[in-house]
């Protein structure tokens, strides 16, 4: 991931790639033929991945001669929507405890107004 990165950021030259990115995930096959990198990136996402996936060639090349290994996998680069997915859900048990906390205030106020 790491290597990826540095190439991504220093050696490939493409306007479209969003500086705000990051690699976080990859998977390989077992057969090592091909590996899926998967990016999260701030804003507007296509643009970036469609540069990423014209660049794939130089960046195994790249990675290649940097890991010094002949065989480097045929990269796929995909948007990764975890950390979206992960403050969806969040913003929903955010909502669920306000409506709870709100219902028990309901329910306390209505008792209060019994005494």
């Amino acid at each position: 991931k790491k290597i990826i990165s540095e190439i991504i950021k220093r050696d490939v030259k493409d306007p479209r790639i969003s500086e705000m990115l990051s690699i976080t995930d990859i998977n390989i096959t077992e057969d090592l033929k091909s590996a899926k990198v998967y990016v999260s990136i701030y804003g507007e996402s296509e643009p970036t991945i469609e540069a990423l996936n014209r660049a794939k060639g130089f960046i195994r090349k790249e990675l290649s001669r940097k890991m010094k290994i002949r065989t480097v996998p045929e990269l796929f680069f995909e948007k990764d929507f975890s950390i979206e997915k992960g403050i969806y859900i969040s913003n929903l048990i955010n909502q669920v405890i306000s409506q709870e906390a709100g219902a028990n205030n309901e329910s306390n106020d209505e008792s209060n107004d019994e005494k």
